[in-house]
């Protein structure tokens, strides 16, 4: 056999033995389980759900201590300096806050362990007692972290609040706002005392001066706030900016006594506020205190309350959910046999809220394998993020990561950022770029004659070099959860940073446990097999069509069950009976209000959600989430929400354009525009994004009832600062139909 021969031959049994070999492999098995018949399956490597990966631990309070004593001198938490401040202004006039950062500065295991210690005999020594509850209202930092693990060692219940609640809304009389938003949003005065200890008589004042939009995003910002009114918090641990907000609303929070500040500076309004009606110290006073007066610590048990934690709220009002040792312990260890070579080395890159279950769950796992955390935020992400100084290394570029947790909105960032730079570039840069991508795109596909081994590597030096750098260059593994991950950008992240995405489905009544794709399985559009944590079964919605007994996959509602699942929704026995299930075998249940489908191997697919299918005028079912995820794609959306309305035969839609690719459209076209919001109210431009909603819905055979009928084109971005998205960027449907109720009802009456 000639060398040519055996050069062609060779790599293509090699491809077709490896293709056999997935295609034949079983990611997920049936499973004999209790409870309401169903379609079950778990992981095909565990027989068993998984409790712990660690010999002897069942709380996450043993399990921090026993790292910090395995890794003392190894680096732990890391925190870059800020060097300076100072405000740029842009050509339009507007104002804009530019950071300058130093390189991270490290504590060491060791020394955070100390300081957990002393914390934690600190907060005891201030008065606070095991059976009352503290609040975290901060963003994600090393402080954040700290005091969670200091509480974990006086078996204190911690709530966590998003840091991003809105301030406008906090300056508003808490008593009669909150009471009038929830009249106007939901008109049932009754239901306000499950969320705040509010004395409804005070109700006395009307909507008609004040903007409806406003209401929206108060009503989102309270309803979390409310937490602390719900859970009886007695110490709040927060940041500088947040305590600001809570001196707004200071004298609502009749539970709370002790509010600790984790920045060393205390503005002056907030000594005064606090009066002698709070203990008001910071981070490190509270620290010394500890420190000269060690306490020994209260530790909890498996089955204690380690948090409530408040889910995001994008399908209704926010539900504080009630998680023991046991739950978060569980969905670590299950994760952890999941990412290949997790261990002392690797980096992690944290920036997501820790208010969210991904992220604590993700920083739950690195300590426990000897990892190192550092900190960074989204606004500083990257080389050319919003509030890095020219100049100025971002935080992936500073850390150099090697694992990092991701929403799908980052990720299809990201993506849009580098194909934007590609294309305004041009020339040969964009023409080599597209064959690189073609080529590695056609080997992951599995086609023998694509890009792979030296090629591969050619083209990553050549070409995806400078992608990967901007996340520091040595990412090696991204964990995707909180939404779906589009196919599109899954492979786009695959192929330029050169590592597997591990997509995950779960939910915060989950403790994020689900669902976690295989690191060697380049599918795209599925979330994998049953967690080793968890039992995934599908049971029978007749209603909406998706039987187990469906070909060639049996469909149904996502019932998950396991020790992940958290033990119910705090003060809400109602919700928690109507969604929380225990078997006759002792095993609990979350109904997920999901539908999936199984594929052959035992991996997952999410096809539908319940509340999300609505049936129009003439009968036709409509996925509002399916819908979005096809149409999101376009260049021109930025985001969008679909309306479908029962009373009607078609659907419209809310669309927030990307400024960006709006505005290079209209130059390159010749249309004159004084600003954004100009441009997205003109008659073209609607034609021209609508254009390529129509394009994008064809590319994946949407019906034409599903396709909108109408738009409104918005110029401004979602954020969850307007309470019109959650922290992890998913859709508040309910909030944006009630904020733009007038836009809606004029696309259906023209």
């Amino acid at each position: 056999m000639g060398p040519y021969v055996a050069g062609v031959l060779v790599p293509l049994v090699v491809t077709i033995l490896l293709q056999n070999r997935r295609s034949r492999k079983k990611r997920g098995l049936p499973a004999d389980v209790g409870g309401e018949p169903g379609y079950a399956i778990r992981n095909s490597r565990f027989n068993a759900p998984v409790e712990t990966a660690w010999d002897g631990i069942t709380t996450l309070a043993e399990l921090f201590e026993y790292s910090c004593k395995k890794h003392y001198h190894k680096k732990l938490l890391g925190t870059r300096k800020l060097l300076f401040r100072e405000m740029e202004v842009s050509a339009d006039g507007r104002s804009f806050e530019k950071l300058h950062l130093g390189d991270y500065e490290w504590l060491s295991y060791g020394q955070a362990f100390e300081i957990v210690c002393n914390f934690s005999s600190g907060l005891a020594l201030l008065g606070h007692q095991r059976e009352e509850r503290v609040a975290i209202f901060a963003d994600t930092c090393e402080e954040w972290l700290m005091a969670l693990q200091s509480c974990f060692r006086r078996n204190v219940t911690v709530v966590t609040i998003y840091a991003s609640l809105g301030e406008e809304a906090l300056c508003y009389s808490l008593n009669q706002i909150l009471l009038l938003c929830w009249k106007t949003s939901y008109g049932n005065l009754n239901l306000i005392p499950m969320y705040c200890s509010l004395d409804i008589s005070v109700f006395s004042c009307t909507l008609s001066n004040v903007h409806f939009y406003s209401f929206q995003v108060l009503l989102h910002s309270l309803l979390s706030t409310g937490s602390l009114l719900q859970t009886e918090v007695t110490t709040v641990i927060c940041g500088q900016k947040e305590l600001k907000k809570l001196v707004d609303i200071s004298g609502q929070l009749d539970t709370v006594k002790r509010v600790i500040c984790i920045d060393n500076e205390i503005p002056s309004s907030a000594i005064v506020a606090a009066g002698s009606n709070w203990v008001l110290k910071t981070f490190s006073e509270v620290e010394t205190l500890g420190q000269g007066n060690p306490v020994d610590p209260d530790l909890p048990l498996a089955a204690d309350i380690a948090v409530i934690m408040y889910t995001s709220g994008s399908t209704g009002l926010p539900k504080g959910v009630m998680m023991t040792h046991r739950n978060v312990l569980a969905t670590a260890s299950a994760v952890l046999t999941i990412v290949p070579g997790l261990g002392s080395k690797d980096v992690y890159l944290a920036y997501l809220p820790l208010a969210h279950i991904l992220e604590l769950a993700a920083e739950t796992i690195v300590p426990g394998i000897g990892g190192s955390i550092g900190y960074g935020s989204p606004l500083t992400l990257t080389d050319t993020s919003n509030k890095i100084k020219k100049g100025t290394k971002g935080d992936a570029s500073a850390l150099s990561p090697t694992v990092m947790a991701a929403v799908p909105a980052i990720l299809d960032r990201v993506q849009d950022g580098v194909r934007k730079k590609v294309d305004a570039a041009g020339g040969l840069s964009k023409k080599l770029f597209d064959l690189a991508y073609s080529r590695r795109l056609s080997a992951i596909n599995g086609n023998w004659l694509g890009a792979w081994g030296l090629e591969r590597h050619f083209w990553n030096l050549l070409v995806f070099k400078k992608v990967q750098a901007i996340l520091g260059g040595r990412i090696r593994f991204i964990l995707s959860g909180g939404a779906p991950l589009s196919g599109d950008t899954q492979r786009f992240i695959n192929i330029c940073l050169g590592a597997p995405i591990g997509q995950g489905y779960g939910l915060t009544e989950t403790c994020a446990g689900g669902t976690f794709s295989d690191y060697d399985d380049t599918s795209v559009g599925r979330v994998g097999p049953p967690l080793p944590c968890s039992y995934i079964k599908l049971i029978d919605w007749a209603e909406g069509g998706y039987l187990t007994s469906d070909s060639p996959m049996p469909r149904g509602e996502i019932v998950i069950g396991g020790p992940n699942v958290t033990v119910g929704y705090f003060k809400n026995e109602e919700k928690t009976k109507e969604v929380y299930k225990v078997d006759e075998r002792g095993m609990s249940w979350f109904y997920t209000g999901d539908i999936g489908q199984f594929h052959a191997d035992g991996c997952l697919e999410i096809i539908d959600r319940k509340k999300d299918i609505v049936k129009l005028q003439h009968g036709e079912y409509v996925s509002l989430g399916k819908v979005e995820a096809a149409l999101i794609v376009s260049p021109y959306v930025d985001n969008i929400m679909l309306h479908a309305d029962p009373f009607h035969s078609y659907c419209v839609a809310i669309v927030v354009a990307a400024q960006a690719a709006v505005e290079d459209w209209a130059r390159k076209h010749g249309i004159n525009f004084g600003g954004f919001q100009e441009l997205c109210q003109k008659e073209e431009t609607i034609k021209e994004v609508y254009a390529s909603l129509v394009k994008a819905a064809k590319g994946v055979r949407l019906e034409k009832f599903e396709i909108p009928a109408k738009i409104k084109l918005l110029s401004e971005a979602w954020t969850p600062e307007s309470g019109l998205v959650t922290a992890a960027l998913k859709l508040k449907r309910d909030v944006i139909k009630k904020a733009f109720s007038q836009e809606l009802a004029q696309l259906y009456s023209s």
